[in-house]
């Protein structure tokens, strides 16, 4: 998953730096790596930051301001100016050395910056003579903001450790998809949120500070509650030093699990072959996404699940799917090549796998690991499910209040959320806090795992979790329906 370091923040001019450090598969130590270890924040990123928030309230201008990274790249996102698919641009976050004091007085702290991925670990600026330390590797994901787009918003939020919620400081709060985007990251149960007021600059501050009234009030009682709130004007790239400020002290470095199989799911797909290549000069397709757990590394026997999926139509119909087996080829994060990737980050695997199959996002919502080592196929999940308390998404008229979500009925259809997977469902059975989905696609996953269910025809969030405690639901148990693999 290549991206260009140019922009604002990095490739600048007047730096004189050192080199990233080299990582090593035969001296790696699984049990002693650490989100933080230099040989990997050198190369990759290892936190997940989310950007949310309504649609043109500045989340693509704000990872730019930070990364250097232009995340609307597609020409139907350039022709309407808005992200459609989810944008991904990573970013390293430096810290200055204190400054001597002048005539003796105590040193002054140092400030925080930004840069591109590829940029070195230990730069001095010219300008200032101060030097630059890193501190964190952060890997942003940006959402799109169009309420039809939800679905897209969901698969960003499964991978993601911290959330950056942008509130256009020229319009009022909340706007609807301010709201389900909030909504959506309670579900995924995430506990860091920092709020950025933006656009400030357009703003006079009698209304700015009306206005962080407004949103303190908005966000009571929920996760982003104690929230901090930083103006900011991503455009002119104010205050986006506190803003690496608090990635660094606010956020916590997460903690990551590298000893199990390692497990990646996928979220973006694609074939990085040019049209009219020479046959003897194809790649392989490439699958992006983030590391759950585990660590991959150069040369490891992979598969992907579900696969290939089709329908024997000799046997009824049933589903059967064929699970894709290749090698890992490369690793990158950005433009940095790695020999092994670890959770935390956006990753791409090159593999030997035929790269229509990777064409055009074809992979999303699959599951990449280790050969044997994937959970099973379910076309049929049981559910414990919450709904939420208000109806989201929509506008209330007169500023009404919003209207109350509706229980699960027998039929009804849903876009439900697993991981990376956006599918649709049916409703065929459903017994107080439990129902039973048929999906319309099936999808590698286990018991316990988190999903997100948006009804077809209401606009509304619904939070629930794979399987039922069989301990406390012995008597309401369905059981989940696997796919053959063949």
């Amino acid at each position: 998953m290549s991206a260009d370091d140019g922009g604002t923040a990095a490739g600048k001019k007047g730096v004189t730096f050192s080199g990233l450090k080299e990582q090593n598969v035969d001296t790696l130590d699984l049990s002693k790596l650490s989100a933080l270890t230099p040989e990997v924040i050198s190369r990759q990123a290892t936190i997940n930051v989310g950007t949310i928030g309504h649609v043109a309230h500045g989340k693509s201008t704000v990872v730019k301001a930070i990364s250097g990274v232009q995340t609307v790249r597609f020409k139907t996102e350039l022709e309407r100016n808005i992200t459609i698919k989810l944008g991904y641009a990573n970013a390293k976050i430096y810290k200055g050395d204190p400054k001597p004091g002048a005539d003796g007085a105590e040193p002054t702290a140092g400030g925080y910056t930004s840069r591109g991925s590829s940029h070195p670990d230990v730069f001095v600026d010219e300008k200032t003579g101060v030097t630059f330390r890193l501190r964190r590797h952060v890997s942003f994901v940006d959402c799109p903001g169009h309420d039809i787009l939800m679905a897209t918003m969901l698969n960003g939020a499964a991978v993601m450790d911290a959330a950056v919620l942008l509130v256009a400081g020229n319009e009022t709060c909340p706007q609807p998809q301010t709201s389900e985007h909030l909504a959506a990251v309670e579900i995924m149960r995430l506990k860091h949120v920092v709020i950025l007021q933006n656009k400030v600059d357009l703003v006079k501050p009698d209304a700015a500070a009306a206005q962080h009234d407004q949103i303190r009030k908005f966000v009571a009682g929920t996760v982003a509650d104690a929230a901090p709130i930083i103006p900011v004007s991503a455009v002119l790239g104010h205050n986006i030093d506190v803003v690496c400020e608090h990635l660094v002290h606010g956020v916590p470095v997460p903690l990551r699990d590298f000893t199990s199989d390692p497990r990646l799911i996928v979220i973006r797909s694609f074939d990085v072959n040019k049209p009219g290549q020479d046959v003897a000069d194809l790649r392989g397709g490439v699958a992006g996404g983030s590391i759950l757990r585990g660590v991959l590394r150069v040369g490891d026997e992979i598969e992907v699940r579900p696969g290939i999926v089709s329908k024997d139509e000799r046997d009824g119909g049933k589903i059967r799917c064929s699970p894709i087996f290749s090698t890992i080829v490369s690793l990158f994060a950005e433009k940095n090549d790695l020999r092994y990737a670890v959770p935390g980050g956006l990753i791409g695997v090159g593999t030997a796998v035929d790269p229509t199959l990777t064409r055009a996002d074809r992979l999303v919502g699959q599951v990449l690991g280790l050969k044997g080592r994937l959970p099973d196929v379910f076309a049929e999940v049981e559910i414990s499910y919450y709904l939420l308390r208000r109806l989201l998404g929509v506008k209330t008229n007169d500023g009404g209040k919003q209207a109350k979500v509706q229980k699960l009925s027998k039929g009804e259809m849903l876009m439900v959320n697993i991981g990376s997977t956006a599918t649709g469902s049916r409703v065929v059975g459903v017994k107080g806090d439990l129902a039973k989905i048929t999906l319309t696609q099936p999808v590698c996953t286990e018991v316990g795992e988190k999903i997100a269910a948006q009804p077809e025809d209401r606009e509304a969030l619904e939070a629930h979790r794979l399987g039922a405690d069989t301990a406390g639901h012995q008597d309401r148990h369905y059981g989940l329906k696997r796919v053959d693999l063949i």
